[in-house]
């Protein structure tokens, strides 16, 4: 059966590409005032030495509980799950169980909400291509606009970009339970006595951590510019000026690293960073990992045998 194409008005895709970029630039200024709005609301500045990848594991919740290798099994086998799932309502109900467990572990939702403004973007490029790129196949609905015959607009293609944005972000909310609810070091431990060498935990550590110095560096040289009248452009001379940041940046970052790196071996330090006292995995936290594996097991079986629609 050949796809039949619907005829629409030409100038309802622009209406509609007009009301999509409306909607997406609403929903991004929403959420970049609400972010901003509960950032303010923080009581005191935050210290730009500190990492804030783990700053909410003072929380008590199962998942703050959860011992960290059960939880990077649990989680993880989740989220490869769910990135199995083909169809729209099964990626919905991962989206949904992800912002669950926000609720349970009532973490901030200002950091999960950026971390989906800024794959907004990339994300509604899917929305815009995939609907008018995917190849018509039997039974396919195609909507036609006007006498753009070439250019169908595919409703497969947007069913389709529409579960690689619910997986996304569902895999991203994920993320937070998973990082936020154990200290780092904890977590890069759990890693280790699961087979990951040290090394790729160690290059973590001091990556994430000495992310934010470079950040502060880099603030700091460019408050020093602004103070020293310096105007963002487009020319010669601010090109050179951009080009000379940049090169003291990493000649400051460098030298900090060779410090850094000495006062390690001063204190010590023999290629292994000292870890906190192991925690033991009991029969809860291996129920627990098992419960979200077979969660992600029961969306892809019923994600293949049930809603295999499309």
């Amino acid at each position: 059966m050949t796809p039949q194409p619907i005829i629409l008005p030409g100038w309802s895709l622009a209406g509609g590409l007009l009301l999509l970029l409306l909607m997406g630039g609403a929903s991004s200024w929403g959420i970049r005032r609400l972010v901003r709005g509960a950032r303010q609301r923080r009581k005191g500045e935050p210290d730009w030495s500190l990492p804030q990848l783990d700053d909410a594991t003072a929380g008590d919740s199962p998942i703050h509980r959860w011992e960290v290798r059960c939880k990077l099994v649990g989680m993880l086998g989740f989220a490869f799950l769910v990135v199995s799932l083909q169809d729209l309502r099964t990626a919905a109900a991962a989206g949904a169980i992800a912002l669950s467990l926000l609720f349970v572990t009532r973490l901030p939702f200002d950091r999960s909400l950026a971390r989906l403004l800024a794959m907004s973007g990339f994300l509604g490029m899917f929305l815009l291509v995939m609907p008018f790129s995917a190849p018509a196949h039997p039974g396919d609905i195609l909507l036609q606009f006007g006498n753009l015959e070439p250019l169908p607009w595919n409703l497969r293609g947007l069913h389709k970009a529409a579960t690689i944005c619910l997986k996304a972000c569902a895999v991203a909310l994920l993320m937070e339970p998973l990082l936020a609810t154990a200290p780092l070091t904890r977590t890069l431990q759990g890693l280790r006595r699961l087979g990951v060498p040290a090394t790729i935990g160690q290059m973590l550590l001091l990556a994430h951590r000495y992310s934010y110095v470079f950040k502060h560096e880099a603030w700091r040289m460019a408050t020093g510019m602004r103070l020293r009248g310096f105007q963002p452009g487009s020319n010669r001379r601010a090109l050179g000026a951009y080009g000379n940041f940049l090169g003291m940046l990493f000649v400051r970052s460098f030298e900090r690293t060779e410090r850094v790196y000495d006062a390690m071996q001063a204190r010590g330090y023999r290629d292994r960073f000292p870890e906190p006292e192991p925690q033991p995995a009991t029969t809860k936290d291996l129920l627990l990992a098992g419960f979200f594996l077979l969660l992600g097991v029961a969306l892809l079986l019923a994600d293949r045998c049930y809603f295999s629609t499309f």
